[in-house]
């Protein structure tokens, strides 16, 4: 029996030197170089999952070899490779520590993809702890926790796409997402189904990109994604990471651009995954103020670690890089800006300033969005922020956070609220749907209509709305329609195209048997035409970030629940959006249009095949500077333009 063999026996218990490699000890098939070393210990190596983790060796015939494991445990004793390969016996494969440097690593023959494995390591107290592979690309399907030895064989067709990706402006080009948790959009699909059935269904509903709720690994269903225990592996749920690339191909195929939820602020205590990982707080803070969440019950990254920092940055490149990802949507980022989130006096540390803001925090985000801009030119990087924190779409160069957009949270704060007011009383609440356009150009927007705004007892968008169920759903196609043509890119979670009676439950599938009714299919088909009319004018999108694009036509008729305005292209192109939040029609409403010419309607929400009244207007003709008398429909909302 070796020396290794009798070391790593199950049940040792006595304190075990570590064992660095014999004198003249070569691993041919080694993941690392000096240079990897490195570049790790100085938080720099982009493409961490390159060289940490389970890597499959072949000939240059292509036959198996073996694989290669490695991780970094800088505190363990011991660390011992465990799988299907050896019954999961940690006695039988002792890693090597390569120095001082924490990472451990060995090569072992003939096992190859799908093989289960873990690292059994060995802690001060020496006992030991079975941890997921923290780089794995590949998992067993929850609750079952080992990793998987994963190969890609995926030939990707979408060069053309990543081509075109390099020039795409996206602050200036048409944005309109749909945001699908994955497990419930229609339960029990898999990426490869997705493929074929979300593909078409985004197709006909005409928006430009799907954002999908985490998709990484994670072990409770009913957290959507956001306790994510694997940050390099796609969920096994619904299929293989080869498979999930397939999806992300068939959108791309379609024209489709694919946003993943990415959540860098926290991850779960599972003794299993990365919590006290070589049982020393290795990817968290030690100290509970600064390493533990006081809300979610969850861990935070300890973002000042160049280990860790490195760990966070490689997993948004990865997604970009290996899945052709093309917009990463940051969770939580105001839980990592401040020191103080969620916590009462006592409960936080001042930053070195004496201040609440987390400035190693604030670096990290920093080097993820300028490292994802530098990588892959076209993509987006969003923020979910909803504090007042300034410059979170400013560049790094101007000590910004980098993000091309943050969501609009006070816009969709104040106009959800304008809506739950019975008509009568909206026009004591005018300004909460006029005041967005304050701060409109203050950074990059996206408004969004989220998965938060339906769950944990806020009812659907449609049961916030007062009135009968006509005027329910002819003020939701109203607040579409103004929603697209107000300044900033455009989300909507799913289920809110078709005006879902519920809110949304993880468990349960969309109530896609409600498009069999008139009234869900009138809002379905309006959200389509607004999106197929949206893309070719370039007056709703070319200019969302400067306030050159805007221009208040009515903005202070209160009485009315009118509101007005014009959109402009960089050519001078106009649109003009009309809302009328009341349920009466405004006969001969005066206003003035931008300019002289035929003005049609481009859509009106009113219409009858969305489910409205019909109350319509021809041919307007204008003279320069002189007021016109519409016709504006109940709960409506009308688009002109010049013919």
């Amino acid at each position: 029996m070796s020396i290794f063999k009798k070391l790593f026996q199950s049940g040792t218990n006595h304190k075990v030197e570590a064992q660095f490699p014999p004198a003249g000890y070569l691993n041919p098939h080694s993941t690392l170089g000096e240079v990897d070393l490195y570049l790790i210990g100085e938080g720099r190596h982009e493409k961490l999952w390159q060289v940490l983790g389970a890597h499959v060796k072949r000939t240059p015939s292509g036959d198996l070899l073996g694989t290669a494991f490695s991780v970094w445990a800088p505190n363990a004793r011991n660390v011992s490779l465990i799988g299907d390969h050896n019954f999961w016996d940690k006695g039988t494969h002792p890693m090597i520590p390569l120095g001082g440097n924490g990472i451990w690593e060995i090569f072992i023959p003939d096992v190859g993809p799908g093989s289960k494995y873990k690292f059994a390591i060995q802690i001060g107290d020496g006992r030991w702890i079975d941890h997921a592979d923290p780089i794995a690309q590949a998992t067993e399907v929850p609750p079952h926790t080992a990793s998987i030895v994963y190969e890609s064989g995926y030939t990707w067709d979408d060069a053309k796409w990543m081509e075109a990706r390099k020039n795409f402006q996206p602050w200036k080009s048409a944005v309109t997402v749909y945001e699908v948790h994955l497990g419930s959009w229609r339960p029990g699909l898999s990426y490869k189904e997705l493929a074929d059935q979300l593909v078409e269904y985004l197709k006909v509903e005409g928006f430009t990109h799907v954002e999908f709720l985490p998709v990484m690994e994670h072990p409770f269903g009913g957290s959507w994604g956001y306790q994510v225990t694997s940050f390099f592996a796609p969920t096994s749920r619904f299929g293989s990471p080869d498979e999930f690339k397939f999806l992300v191909d068939a959108l791309h195929a379609a024209g489709i651009g694919v946003i993943l939820d990415w959540v860098p602020a926290h991850f779960p205590k599972d003794e299993w995954a990365l919590a006290r990982f070589d049982g020393t707080a290795l990817y968290e803070h030690e100290d509970p103020r600064l390493g533990e969440h006081p809300d979610w019950g969850t861990l935070i990254f300890n973002y000042g670690r160049n280990e860790v920092r490195n760990f966070v940055v490689a997993s948004a490149l990865y997604w970009l890089v290996e899945f052709h990802i093309d917009g990463i949507r940051v969770d939580a980022v105001a839980s990592m800006l401040y020191l103080d989130y969620s916590r009462k006096e006592g409960e936080w540390l001042p930053n070195k300033f004496g201040g609440r803001e987390n400035l190693e925090a604030v670096t990290l985000l920093q080097e993820v969005t300028a490292t994802a801009y530098r990588e892959a030119p076209g993509i987006m990087m969003l923020a979910e922020e909803s504090t007042a924190w300034g410059g979170v779409t400013k560049p790094t160069s101007e000590n910004g956070l980098g993000f091309g957009f943050k969501w609009n949270m006070g816009w969709m704060h104040d106009t959800l609220e304008y809506i739950k007011h019975e008509p009568i009383h909206r026009m004591y609440h005018h300004n909460e749907i006029t005041f967005s356009i304050l701060y409109a150009w203050s950074e990059n927007f996206m408004l969004p209509l989220s998965h938060d705004e339906v769950v944990h007892g806020k009812g659907s968008l449609l049961s916030k709305i007062p009135g009968d169920r006509w005027q329910q759903f002819a003020t939701l196609r109203a607040l579409y329609g103004f929603m697209w043509a107000h300044p900033g890119k455009k989300l909507l979670f799913m289920g809110c195209e078709f005006g879902q009676n519920d809110e949304w439950s993880e468990s349960k599938s969309l109530d896609w048997h409600l498009t069999d009714h008139d009234d869900h299919r009138g809002v379905q088909r309006a959200v389509a035409t607004m999106n197929m009319t949206y893309k070719n004018e370039a007056a709703l999108w070319e200019q969302d970030c400067s306030p050159a694009g805007f221009t208040w036509i009515v903005n202070n008729d209160g009485a009315g629940n009118t509101l007005a305005f014009s959109r402009w292209s960089e050519n001078g192109d106009c649109l003009v959006s009309i809302t009328n939040f009341s349920p009466t029609v405004h006969e001969r409403y005066g206003l003035t249009l931008p300019k002289a010419g035929i003005w049609c309607e481009l859509l009106n929400t009113d219409s009858i095949e969305f489910g409205g009244s019909g109350v319509t207007n021809g041919e307007i003709k204008v003279l320069q500077g002189e007021e016109v008398h519409l016709r504006v429909p109940p709960l409506a909302t009308v688009w002109l333009k010049l013919v």
